[in-house]
């Protein structure tokens, strides 16, 4: 089974001090212990690098603590879903026109990239944006 991982569920599990760290620890183990197949977009792969690269002092990682977690953490054990130009032109219109801007940007090519990978279910602390952009997903979505 699929399961796709936002980008802050990988920020929180990276960074010991971080709110979320036990909860996204729990359900990346939880993940794998099942041997369900993890999903990240290749736009969650930069995102996760650059928010671990720019987090507030105490939490913030230099790069090669970054790319290091991601080598190890990420690209050995994920899947990782590209999309083509069409899927973001697609994402792009669709947030056109429904007025999205800002965070639920990035959330609609989270969803989407989950959509293309067929995940069962959708991890991540941001819920209700994720159920904003895609109630057709609703029961997939899942906070740790």
């Amino acid at each position: 089974m699929n399961v796709y991982v936002d980008t802050d569920i990988l920020v929180a599990d990276a960074v010991e001090k971080h709110g979320h760290h036990a909860r996204a620890e729990t359900a990346l183990e939880e993940i794998l212990r099942r041997r369900w197949t993890p999903v990240i977009s290749t736009h969650g792969l930069a995102e996760t690098f650059s928010v671990l690269t720019r987090a507030p002092l105490g939490l913030r990682l230099s790069p090669a603590e970054a790319w290091q977690i991601l080598q190890e953490n990420v690209l050995q054990l994920f899947d990782v879903e590209s999309l083509s130009r069409s899927d973001y032109a697609e994402v792009l219109r669709d947030c056109a026109r429904q007025g999205w801007s800002g965070g639920l940007v990035f959330d609609a090519i989270h969803a989407r990239a989950a959509r293309k990978a067929k995940c069962a279910r959708i991890y991540t602390f941001n819920v209700d944006h994720f159920r904003r952009i895609a109630p057709d997903l609703h029961n997939r979505i899942l906070s740790p």
